[in-house]
């Protein structure tokens, strides 16, 4: 398992949990709209995404051609959307409104592996959305950080989140969390791999916000 960062680790146990279920949540294309605009900004700069396959890399090409760029300048291209749009993307339909509304019976953590630079930022715009819960800045897969946090809960945990190697890597992190695979677009959502041991695969908040209340209302706390 990959070890954390220590500013991960620092961040992770300033957080107070354990009194209660805990959701960890992912950011982008689960609580953010991240594809549609991604895609509006790489037009902009002479890009076309075109979902071919689940992942950004290997489905960018400059207009006018049919060949995907290298992976550092699709590295690059994402670099520059995080540095001119952190702070005004858009919520994903539901997401405010289903959060509150777990937030009353849960702890919620958000978990995001955009730059740690822009933490600041993101946390500003989450809050001028009305979610105002911790953000934690990860790097690569998220099991050993959903495993640290683990450690101090004794309740139900659920992990939500778009990448199939986030929710594998929490899995073979030996867990014991439900797994919550959410893509917000649905090109995206259709090429998605199943994920083995996942508990809920969905692109509706609602139905997040149904199923956990039910989970936590059926299990003697």
């Amino acid at each position: 398992m990959s070890e954390l960062a220590p500013e991960t680790r620092d961040a992770l146990d300033r957080l107070e949990v354990g009194a209660r279920p805990l959701a960890i949540v992912d950011v982008d294309e689960v609580v953010l709209r991240f594809v549609p605009h991604l895609e509006a900004f790489m037009a902009a700069q002479g890009y076309r995404l075109e979902a071919v396959t689940f992942g950004i890399t290997g489905n960018v090409t400059r207009l006018g051609s049919c060949r995907a760029v290298p992976a550092p300048e699709v590295a690059a291209l994402i670099a520059g959307f995080f540095a001119t749009h952190v702070g005004d993307q858009m919520p994903v339909p539901g997401a405010v409104a289903a959060l509150t509304r777990l937030a009353a019976r849960l702890d919620v953590v958000l978990l995001t592996n955009a730059p740690a630079a822009h933490g600041p930022r993101r946390v500003a715009r989450l809050a001028e959305l009305g979610l105002a819960h911790p953000l934690v800045v990860n790097d690569g897969p998220k099991g050993p950080a959903v495993a640290h946090l683990a450690r101090r809960v004794a309740h139900p945990l659920f992990f939500v989140d778009d990448g199939p190697q986030n929710l594998a890597s929490v899995r073979d992190a030996g867990v014991e969390a439900r797994l919550v695979h959410f893509v917000d677009d649905p090109r995206y959502f259709r090429l998605a791999p199943d994920v083995r041991g996942t508990w809920l695969k969905t692109r509706d908040w609602s139905e997040v916000a149904t199923r956990i209340e039910a989970e936590v209302g059926s299990i003697a706390l």
